[in-house]
């Protein structure tokens, strides 16, 4: 096949319907006509594209009837010299497709495409239709604007059972989304097994009850809930992910946010607590003790990790701190405990060949906080700016743009409606590089991560309700680079191309209304309708606590004043 347009392109109006993809691709050439998958379509590939051409079957196959054998029809290739790694070049004419990728993952994210070129009830498990199945003629070349595509999902307030997580894996696939980060420990629940410590899962994992709605209304469930994960579990997990190019960062919560673990195994922590802890919000006393038995404890945690993650980096959390257990416990200089946690885990990970990866909070710790670091940005774009001038790598995940646990309209019926208001249109106007950054320091953002906590969120329905569509949305920010303006002007022939990136929010909703919702449909997400939520999505029974977002920005610049003394850079405020 050519690696120029085809000469089946010509001046027939524009297949933007037709090529109605999210996240939006960088350039598209649109044609006449179409390639008609039949039962002879085969797959032709290299031996390195095996599993890529194993999952094209597995997931077309049962939808649309064609086994996609080997054989000629669609050609996989790899053509690292000509495009980035995560790059593809899709030509679709009415007789081939040609797909060539930078790596495996570029030619994986090419696919994810193909599947969307086609009718929505490609995306079912079996079959629903009888009629043609076609790819519009076309070309496109794609790459993404940035490298960490990530969403970070919180199984440990609420645990979500193997098969979701799956499912989960599946439907960042589809969005092209590369690093699941998962956080598997807190006050609230811990989730992986540890070989020598199993009260973590037999007590740890168990708690009596969960609060109903925010926590300011002081009400309670008393429906016990909890679960973990086997290390085959996660195991299987990471392979799963690792087959659709997903990295699986592991979360484990140290030294604060550890509850958990204090309730099955008291002589850890500071001061005693009262069992798991069953609250949202707010520091807890579940602190380590600075002693060599805590250590000991993570020692063994974090290799058990190291055996199951291969993820080059390991976040151990570091976030709110409170230095009152360790005052309460006699230490001399308890404001320096949080520091020293941090270089001591750091030194742990190092030894088994890992990076620290710690939420902004650790930059509070100074030098103790080793140069390699990946720091999660979280408080507004201050954590974000002060890593970056400080010279460290960062993910950028604001608390104001990107916390999916926010409410997503003004409504009354909206379900339990916390923090500011973050709309499809906020998450959509999200850019993981703060102006305020120079090119050399915006340069250290690795890109962004979407966030779910789940303490309002207590079934994989949920998750469906506030993650979808405005992952969507966070998707094509992340790989398309949202706001860097696509052209608008329109196609006036042979070889005109549709706009690169994403800044345009009213085509992207028509782009989700004309095509994409559809898919979402098949998959079985229940997510929530652009006017507001079903009846049967709404929570009468759990009030929210909503907030502005000037007052949430106000705090957050107050709560960052700590980073930016210690790191010696101001926050761009």
């Amino acid at each position: 096949m050519a690696t120029s347009s085809s000469s089946s392109l010509s001046s027939a109006s524009s297949s933007a319907a037709a090529v109605s993809v999210v996240p939006r691709p960088a350039r598209v050439v649109p044609g006449a006509g179409a390639f008609v998958l039949t039962a002879a379509t085969g797959v032709t590939h290299p031996p390195e594209l095996a599993a890529e051409a194993a999952w094209l079957r597995g997931a077309l196959g049962p939808a649309t009837g064609c086994l996609l054998a080997p054989g000629p029809g669609i050609t996989l290739l790899l053509d690292p010299d000509a495009l980035p790694a995560e790059g593809y070049r899709l030509e679709i004419t009415t007789s081939a497709v040609e797909l060539r990728g930078g790596s495996a993952a570029g030619v994986f994210a090419g696919l994810q495409t193909l599947r969307q070129l086609l009718p929505a009830d490609a995306f079912r498990r079996a079959r629903v239709r009888t009629a043609e199945w076609s790819l519009p003629v076309c070309v496109i070349e794609d790459e993404p604007a940035f490298g960490w595509r990530g969403v970070m999902l919180d199984v440990a307030r609420h645990f979500l059972p193997k098969q979701d997580v799956l499912r989960f894996v599946d439907l960042m696939a589809v969005h092209r989304l590369n690093v699941l980060h998962l956080h598997l420990t807190d006050d609230q629940g811990w989730r992986i097994e540890v070989p020598g410590w199993p009260r973590l899962t037999s007590v740890g994992a168990w708690r009596t009850g969960s609060m109903r709605g925010s926590r300011q209304h002081e009400t309670f469930d008393e429906r016990p809930h909890g679960g973990y994960y086997t290390g085959d579990d996660l195991r299987e997990i990471v392979a799963y992910a690792a087959d659709r190019h997903i990295t699986v960062v592991p979360e484990i919560d140290l030294p604060a946010h550890v509850q958990a673990a204090v309730a099955a195994y008291p002589s850890l922590g500071a001061v005693p607590v009262e069992g798991v802890r069953t609250r949202w919000g707010g520091l807890s006393d579940g602190v380590l003790a600075p002693t060599e038995e805590a250590l000991g404890f993570c020692r063994d945690v974090l290799a058990e990790v190291c055996t199951i993650f291969p993820s080059r980096y390991v976040c151990v959390g570091g976030d709110e701190v409170p230095t009152g257990p360790w005052e309460r416990m006699g230490h001399p200089d308890p404001g320096s405990l949080g520091g020293w946690f941090v270089a001591e885990l750091a030194g742990m990970l190092a030894a088994h060949g890992r990076v620290l990866f710690g939420w902004d909070e650790v930059l509070a710790g100074g030098a103790a906080v080793p140069s390699d670091a990946l720091i999660g940005g979280w408080r507004g774009e201050h954590g974000t700016i002060a890593a970056a001038r400080a010279g460290f790598d960062v993910v950028a995940c604001p608390d104001t743009s990107v916390y999916l646990d926010y409410r997503q309209g003004e409504g009354a019926d909206e379900p339990i409606p916390v923090g500011p208001l973050l709309t499809l249109a906020d998450v959509y106007a999200f850019r993981p590089v703060p102006s305020a950054l120079s090119a050399e320091d915006g340069a250290r953002v690795l890109g962004g991560q979407a966030q779910i906590w789940t303490e309002h969120m207590d079934s994989v329905r949920r998750i469906d309700y506030m993650a979808f569509p405005r992952l969507c949305a966070f998707a094509e920010a992340v790989w398309s680079g949202a706001g860097s303006g696509p052209s608008s002007e329109p196609e006036s022939g042979p070889g005109s191309e549709s706009g690169s990136g994403s800044g345009d929010f009213a085509d992207f909703v028509a782009r989700l209304t004309s095509g994409h919702l559809a898919r979402l449909d098949a998959l079985g997400v229940e997510y929530r309708p652009l006017h507001g939520p079903h009846p049967w999505q709404t929570r009468p029974d759990a009030a929210g606590w909503p907030r502005e977002r000037a007052d949430r920005e106000a705090e957050l610049l107050e709560l960052t004043r700590d980073i930016r003394g210690a790191v010696g850079v101001d926050g761009g405020e």
